[in-house]
């Protein structure tokens, strides 16, 4: 049996990939058909067509960052689910570098289905470290070192 690490690695790469690119409808066919998100501000959406729905009506109406990622941990939690967690953080339109104030931790679940992996759960959690600025800034260092080509 193949390793299926990588291919949740890949499911996260093709998410930011998707939205790099503010392509709703690729974002979207990543999840299982009830798959959720939690965003950034806390807002949520249910099911692919919602998912799609809401980030078209994001991408249409104002430019979005660009997100830079670095993966944390891939792990198995069963069989056919694993739990990512990746540090992110975001290079505003037409910026040229990342904004600590909007770093965040995503946590991403996948299930197997028929052998192909799709997102279940999605969270974006602001990185915040409240009262503790040194993690702020080692965790922005830490996303300004990742190659351009991630």
């Amino acid at each position: 049996m193949t390793d299926p690490l990588p291919a949740i690695g890949a499911l996260h790469a093709q998410l930011l990939d998707a939205w790099n690119r503010r392509a709703a409808a690729d974002y979207a066919a990543l999840f299982a058909d009830d798959g959720a998100v939690v965003g950034f501000d806390g807002s949520q959406m249910h099911g692919r067509a919602e998912i799609e729905g809401q980030l078209g009506e994001i991408f249409g109406s104002h430019p979005t960052a660009t997100y830079v990622a670095k993966l944390e941990d891939v792990r198995l939690v069963g069989p056919d689910v694993a739990v990512l967690t990746a540090a992110v953080g975001m290079v505003p339109p037409r910026g040229a570098d990342i904004n600590p104030a909007v770093n965040a931790i995503q946590v991403l679940v996948a299930a197997r289905h028929g052998g192909e992996w799709r997102i279940e759960s999605f969270q974006n959690t602001p990185a915040a470290f409240h009262g503790r600025p040194e993690l702020a800034e080692r965790m922005t260092e830490e996303l300004r070192a990742v190659p351009a080509d991630q």
